[in-house]
Formats: structure tokens, sequence, C-alpha cells
């Protein structure tokens, strides 16, 4: 009997002790390493989580976008969304590109993938479109020779603001060094909400930008309508009404745009959550409160 109490005593003490360490960072796996559960797949002009030609696979705990059963990309551009959106959060990756870009594919897409921030879901994609309207930390790979910058900005349908002033370049390129072959790369982006986005790359903040919102063109605005409909856009009206509005809180996107690219260790660490120190499951890093998620 005295044992019993004892072990029970003693499983209370360590939850306690659990409870009581707000300083303690809880990421969580976005994903599990197995399948694709939890994600949905759009590409370009075919019905939701169709993968044309096995481009995102499963394999040894990594998500690989491969081109192994392509003639030519032909326009195949494709995102795989986590099907729950956050607003603020951490984000952590790995990555890496390898072998040769698919035939077909534009000259700019070599080595050059992405993944997308506050964006809109895969469903309410137009059927055609291109890319979602989005943030996105664009990843390149190095060429072999001359700098190319990664963790950089591009901005599908967005702005940011930058120095207090709204910056409408569809690309902003980062601080980043360049990372040449098929090596490991590790990215991080912190995301405040509709306040701040910070880009790091192996751990050197790279890029910081305020006020994502909706604005500016989709990629070129001096191609006018064309920049829209020959992305496959055809709501171009409903975004140009909501031009200036912040964006808060969006999905998380991988991007396939014609490059083999490996992505491992994508974690999330929610910086929105209970304040109230009080509450068994208070942290200290939470920024944005949420005091409906307190437990006492």
């Amino acid at each position: 009997m005295k044992k019993s109490l004892f072990l029970v005593s003693l499983i209370f003490f360590i939850n306690s002790c659990k409870e009581q360490r707000p300083n303690q960072e809880i990421w969580q796996p976005l994903f599990n390493g197995k399948d694709l559960s939890d994600w949905e797949i759009k590409f370009a002009n075919h019905e939701i989580n169709f993968n044309l030609n096995n481009t995102f696979r499963v394999q040894d705990s990594m998500i690989r976008i491969s081109y192994d059963d392509y003639n030519t990309f032909d326009d195949s551009y494709a995102h795989i969304y986590y099907n729950k959106p956050f607003s603020y959060y951490k984000l952590r990756f790995d990555y890496r590109f390898l072998g040769d870009q698919v035939s077909g594919g534009e000259p700019w897409n070599i080595r050059n993938s992405g993944i997308m921030l506050h964006s809109q879901s895969a469903r309410s994609n137009d059927f055609g479109q291109f890319f979602p309207v989005s943030i996105e930390i664009q990843l390149l790979g190095g060429l072999g020779k001359e700098m190319r910058t990664t963790g950089n900005l591009c901005t599908p349908g967005t702005a940011v603001e930058i120095d207090g002033k709204i910056n409408y370049r569809h690309c902003i390129k980062s601080t980043s060094a360049t990372y040449h072959g098929d090596q490991w790369v590790r990215g991080e982006v912190i995301v405040l909400g509709g306040e701040s986005i910070t880009h790091l790359i192996e751990n050197d903040t790279v890029l910081k930008y305020q006020l994502p919102q909706i604005g500016g063109g989709f990629t070129n605005p001096r191609m006018g309508d064309q920049d829209w409909f020959s992305r496959g856009v055809e709501s171009k009206d409903y975004w140009i009404a909501k031009e200036g509005e912040v964006l808060i809180d969006g999905y998380i996107a991988l991007q396939a745009e014609s490059h083999p690219i490996d992505f491992k260790n994508i974690e999330i660490l929610n910086l929105c959550g209970c304040i109230d120190p009080k509450a068994k499951n208070y942290k200290s890093y939470f920024v944005k409160a949420d005091d409906r998620l307190c437990i006492y």
C-alpha cells in the first residue's frame, strides 16, 4: 500500500514539474515521417489531391518533390498544404536540392522552390492557378559559382512593408550565404501574425519585414490583367478588392516548380496560447494571448 502511494505521489510530482516549466518550448512536427496525411495537394489545372506523376512522395522521413516520372514540366506548378492555418508561430525545416531540373521548367526555376506562409487554402485556389496568394520564403540553391542568396521573399498577390514603406517588388533578396551542391540547409521563419515576419538561414537572420498584405498585382503588376490570367488566376477582381488587407494568418505550403527538392524536420512552435502564469499550460514564450486555451 505504501509503495502504491509512493508511486502515485511520484507520478503527480513529475507531472506537476512538467506543467510548471513555462520556458520549455513545445515544437510540433507537421509531417509524421510516414505519409502525407494532414496535407492537401493542389496542382494547377488538376483537382484537389491529385498527385500528378507521383510528384510528392514520402521516403526516409522526408517529403520528396520528384520529377522522375515526367517527360516535361508543362507548367505543372503545385503546392502541398498543411491542413490547418496558423497565425503567430515559428517554423523550422531542413531542405536540399538534388539532381537536375525537369525538361520544360523555366530557367529561373533551376534549384528554386519555397515555402508559402499566410497562404490561401488549397481548396480556395482557382483551378488553373500557378501559385497561391501568399508570402513565400524563397529557397534557392547555388549554381556552382556566383552568389545566389536563399531565404528570400517573393509575393504572389501580396506586398510587405520594409523601412516604413510598402514594397511591391515581387522578389526581394536576403543577406544569406550561398549554398552550392546537394547539402542540407536549415531554415526558420518567425511569423507574428500581421505584424512582422523574419527569415533565418543556418541560425542567421537574413531578412525581416512588416505588415504582410494583399496587393501589388500577382507577380508582375506592369502586365495588368495578363499578370493574373497567364498564371491561371480567374478571381483577380476578388483579390484586387482586398488590396491593403493585412494577412494575419493562413496556411503553410511547400512548393513544387520543376526542380527536385527534399524537406525534413518540418516543425512548428505555436506562439499563441495561454498567457496567465497561474494556468498549467502557460508558456513564457507566447506572444499572442488566447486565454480560452488556459487549463487550471
